[in-house]
């Protein structure tokens, strides 16, 4: 698969992360996601696309609420932040979403609902209904109950699992960084852009490792290679991109060249491309 077969691509699931939606302290960006909303809108309206969104930022902007500048360690506090956060959050989605035209429905997850047959189901039924009626889904991890055992840990895995859950044809995960480096940004100065990776191997596997997880996000690379690469085994394609860059939803559609352009797996031999 190349990326001009992209425009052809019917449904997406967007993973927006932390870093993209929130400032250096923690309060969300509210112009970015109205830019982010503008994309996604043009996408459903003039491209026929099924969208999926799932966002991080909960906690950050419960933080903000709070007056808390630190990440909390402690599993209460951090649901409190995320209960706070959530309906911040989506009083903004559902206000940008409808001065475009469109309404949005909000669905809390834990990692449990995947493994029940009944409840995945479920699931999967309520978001077809969802887009059949013209509603953009907007997913998050339920954090304010969620416990270590029912723990997705970070919406790059979420992000993974609902793709699959709807058969997406392309999972697009929105961080603060322009895609996959053959080394950490933030600790080496000479660094390579991986514009394409047609099978994720242990190369791969190693530079996601060495990458730092973010500060107020819970993943980073390591996770977000984690997700391509369980989409890619599932058929799917997948990119990482930066999401404050502008238009990049639209020119991830139109094929160009910017982020990194995950193949699905089966296509070609173990290989990148700088």
């Amino acid at each position: 698969m190349s990326r001009s077969e992209i425009k052809d691509l019917k449904r997406a699931v967007v993973k927006i992360g932390t870093n993209v939606l929130t400032t250096p302290d923690n309060r969300l960006d509210t112009s970015l996601i109205e830019h982010l909303v503008e994309q996604i809108c043009y996408l459903i309206k003039k491209m026929g696309k099924e969208i999926i969104i799932v966002t991080s930022g909960a906690i950050s902007s419960g933080m903000q609420i709070l007056g808390w500048k630190k990440k909390p360690k402690q599993i209460n506090k951090l649901q409190a932040a995320a209960s706070v956060g959530q309906s911040r959050l989506m009083r903004v989605y559902e206000r940008v979403f409808r001065e475009e035209g469109l309404n949005v429905g909000q669905i809390l997850l834990t990692r449990d609902i995947f493994s029940i047959p009944e409840r995945r189901k479920n699931v999967q039924k309520t978001l077809f209904t969802l887009l059949k009626y013209n509603i953009v889904p907007i997913i998050n991890e339920n954090d304010s109950v969620a416990v270590d055992e029912i723990k997705f840990g970070d919406n790059d895995t979420l992000s993974a699992f609902t793709t699959e859950l709807v058969n997406a044809d392309i999972l697009i995960l929105l961080s603060d960084v322009d895609g996959l480096y053959d080394r950490d940004p933030k600790l080496n100065k000479k660094i390579k852009m991986i514009y394409e990776v047609k099978k994720i191997g242990k190369k791969i596997i190693e530079i996601g490792e060495k990458g730092a997880p973010s500060d107020n996000g819970v993943g980073g690379m390591k996770t977000k290679i984690e997700a391509a690469k369980y989409v890619t085994e599932k058929g799917k394609c997948c990119i990482i991109a930066n999401g404050k860059t502008p238009w990049i939803l639209q020119r991830i559609f139109k094929g160009e060249r910017i982020g990194t352009f995950f193949h699905p797996s089966g296509e070609e031999k173990d290989g990148v491309e700088k």
